[in-house]
């Protein structure tokens, strides 16, 4: 059975809050996730000033605010994410941040993360993807927006500067993402074309997109999360509150111990129904022994604790070994 791992991403849902992040944390523990991430950042290294926000974001942030001036009041320190950092182990929470900037990828280096995970819009960022392979270290990157030769161009830049350690998510970088644009079969492609262990980073609404990509094959599972969706902010609305976290995370679990193995056989939970469910060859009438024995005295019937009906031809034609009544079980 292979353990699917899930990110709660908490991204900027902290609103800038330290003490809220810290919250988020408790959270994604409580609901069973292996990681929570968040986004490290330095506003003026990430946007310029003129630098636009998206539909989304102008919904449920000051319209007045450039996107600059949003970042701002969502950035944490570094002192407090390492604090938060020391926090995850605390609570035995894995820790996470995607860097949006080479100063964050630097920062983040001292915190020993178990990966890298690079967001969809630093695909095409050639020098951000060469500082983060020079590490060496394992990348799951995340691949909204992007045609597959733009995937393929990115793996290639990670695996000549030194990582070859790659997952791939398939994403859709808009939020909520609509179902009809999730094409989850794509996930599936690039996994064949790439050759890469592939997951599945959602901005769906609700729970069963991230399920239905377990189902197909997903090795990690990114969904964002809110301790409340009416707070504002530009992410809160496309994610999920705990107790739906909660619940997906063990919908997943479910779906991890159903996917087994390739290999078909009997389970040890159905082989008492084996006996019950199958059928055997019996007598349809009373047989005197030495009866010829033919379709006109025996039939199929349950339990297939006797012979097994796919003997039929065997046994059409012999003679009976002693008598048999109506129902019993033949013998040979």
């Amino acid at each position: 059975m292979k353990h699917i791992y899930v990110i709660a991403e908490a991204g900027v849902n902290h609103n800038g809050d330290y003490n809220l992040a810290k919250k988020m944390i408790d959270e994604a523990k409580k609901a069973g996730a292996d990681y929570i991430k968040f986004q490290t950042f330095v506003p003026r290294s990430l946007v310029s000033r003129f630098a636009e926000k998206a539909d989304y974001q102008k919904k449920t942030t000051d319209i007045a605010e450039s996107q600059l001036q949003m970042l701002e009041k969502l950035a944490l320190t570094w002192e407090e994410f390492k604090g938060l950092e020391q926090y995850c182990r605390n609570v035995s929470i894995g820790f996470l941040s995607t860097p949006f900037d080479l100063e964050s990828i630097q920062f983040l280096e001292q915190f020993d993360m178990d990966f890298w995970k690079i967001p969809s819009g630093e695909i095409t960022n050639l020098p951000y993807l060469e500082n983060i392979a020079k590490t060496g270290k394992k990348v799951v990157i995340s691949t909204g927006m992007s045609e597959l030769n733009e995937i393929q161009e990115a793996v290639n830049i990670l695996e000549k500067n030194g990582t070859t350690n790659i997952v791939l998510l398939h994403c859709n970088t808009q939020y909520p993402t609509p179902f009809e644009d999730v094409n989850l079969n794509a996930m599936l492609q690039i996994k064949n074309k790439l050759k890469k262990p592939v997951g599945y980073s959602d901005h769906t609404k609700g729970t069963e997109v991230s399920i239905a990509a377990v189902a197909l094959g997903a090795e990690i599972i990114e969904k964002h999360f809110t301790l409340n969706r009416e707070m504002e902010g530009p992410d809160h609305r496309a994610s999920l509150e705990p107790e739906e976290l909660k619940v997906m995370i063990s919908a997943i679990r479910n779906i991890e111990k159903a996917l087994g193995n390739n290999e078909k056989k009997v389970t040890d939970s159905e082989k008492e129904n084996k006996i019950i469910a199958r059928k055997s060859i019996v007598a349809s009438k009373n047989i005197h022994k030495g009866e010829v024995i033919s379709s006109e005295n025996v039939t199929v019937k349950r339990p297939g604790s006797g012979i097994s009906p796919m003997k039929w031809y065997e046994i059409i034609g012999t003679r009976a070994v002693r008598d048999f009544s109506e129902d019993e079980l033949i013998e040979i």
